[in-house]
């Protein structure tokens, strides 16, 4: 059954659920271009994002560059984009002679949201063929208009609400645009770039409190079509547990997943604290694909604690002496105890392999983390011959799930916003 047919819709769970794929988006998509953080201070947020993931500074928009509005720092790792963007003082903007540079931009919003959820994602951005004809199909279909179309000099960029304070932004250039981001923004060249190995964004996924009402919105406005789903009896614990579903575009190289938390478990939803902590549905992890994971890791872990990102415990032992009897004619004996050392997941389902690990919430708040992951095998080839891989290879660690959630449950006691659930719980 199609979720955007007006028919009732239930999930199925991951044993009975059949993937097809109706190419039906209503636009045309070609991939993640961006993502837009929205932060109190661009510099340091840039900062230990560029020295905690391996990512070079190859844009901005400040003052410098005569942008009275905001500050804007863009950094890249292979296809990889995250801007960071804080907004200048109100009363500075308002006297301001020139236009901003990007028109959906408000100093307001920006404060009421930074004020409601803290340093989060506030735009995902979509490279379309045509982003006025992206917004108008998109609003046609039920979508709520965020911002309309606007030609910003070599490019047009519009917005529609995706869930909470997210927008889904639709950018298309124009074929002689040669701008390192958008336009007005100026190129910036670094003193050293960094990579440690990290190449696109597999999937980005937001956390809302009705899954089938969420889903149904944002399927029904983009036509993208179910890609993957998972319930509590699939994923959850003896303690917590969540629904997801993962809705792609045709090509499958856009992945949307969204959870909801489940109630009457012996603890709250990890989905519910976030749900709460960031008042309102949101953005709860970006997955970021890497070349080369243990590599990565290895960088990642070094930066740690001194201005990096910190990660989820790691599975026990256990888990570990049975990853050979799983992916055993996959990865060696020597990737396997890497695996160990780095604290990384493994799961695969009946095309490859997924390897992935966590990183502990990147804010004071117990809401946005990153997930770092690398898939193997589903090679193919198009049409003029080039390899690629399918989307989605390996799955999205169900086989994972468990061990995720009885680590974030651990983390979670060690928080004070988790005490009054615990002692109620006892």
């Amino acid at each position: 059954m199609a979720i955007g047919d007006g028919k009732e819709f239930k999930l199925v769970g991951f044993k009975n659920f059949v993937r097809t794929n109706p190419r039906s988006d209503r636009f045309a998509v070609k991939r993640f271009h961006h993502v837009e953080f929205w932060c109190g201070d661009t510099s340091t947020t840039a900062a230990r994002f560029s020295w905690g993931l391996g990512m070079s500074p190859i844009a901005r928009s400040d003052l410098s560059t005569g942008n009275p509005f905001f500050a804007s720092t863009v950094l890249r790792s292979g296809d990889l984009v995250f801007a960071f963007t804080a907004p200048y003082s109100p009363t500075i903007s308002a006297d301001a002679a020139s236009p901003c540079p990007l028109p959906s931009f408000s100093a307001a919003a920006a404060n009421r949201f930074l004020a409601s959820h803290g340093l989060g994602v506030r735009a995902v951005g979509l490279l379309v063929d045509d982003a006025a004809h992206a917004y108008a199909a998109s609003v046609a279909a039920g979508a709520r208009s965020a911002s309309p179309p606007a030609d910003i000099g070599g490019a047009t960029v519009s917005e529609v609400e995706l869930y909470g304070d997210v927008v889904l932004r639709f950018v298309s250039t124009e074929p002689d645009f040669t701008g390192p981001f958008l336009p007005g923004y100026e190129a910036f060249e670094p003193e050293v770039r960094l990579d440690y190995g990290l190449n696109r964004l597999d999937h980005a996924v937001g956390n809302v409190p009705n899954l089938v009402e969420a889903v149904r919105y944002v399927a029904g406005f983009t036509g993208f079509h179910e890609f993957a789903e998972f319930t509590a009896e699939d994923v959850g614990t003896a303690e917590s547990g969540l629904n997801s579903m993962v809705l792609a575009n045709n090509e499958e190289t856009v992945l949307l997943p969204m959870n909801e938390p489940v109630f009457g478990t012996k603890r709250r939803s990890q989905i519910q604290t976030y749900l709460e902590h960031n008042e309102g549905a949101g953005l709860q992890h970006l997955a970021i694909g890497s070349s080369d994971i243990f590599r990565t890791l290895r960088e990642m872990r070094k930066r740690s604690f001194i201005g990096g990102f910190e990660f989820m415990p790691p599975a026990p032992p256990t888990y570990y002496r049975n990853l050979k009897n799983r992916v055993g004619d996959v990865l060696s004996d020597q990737e396997i105890q890497e695996c160990e050392e780095l604290g990384i997941l493994v799961d695969r389902d009946d095309q490859g392999v997924l390897l992935q690990i966590f990183t502990k919430p990147i804010g004071d708040r117990p809401t946005i983390f990153l997930e770092i992951i690398q898939r193997v095998g589903c090679m193919m080839k198009d049409e003029q011959g080039k390899e690629y891989q399918k989307g989605g290879c390996g799955g999205f660690g169900k086989g994972n799930f468990s061990e995720l959630f009885k680590s974030i449950e651990e983390y979670e006691k060690t928080l004070e916003c988790n005490k009054t659930q615990i002692a109620a719980d006892a």
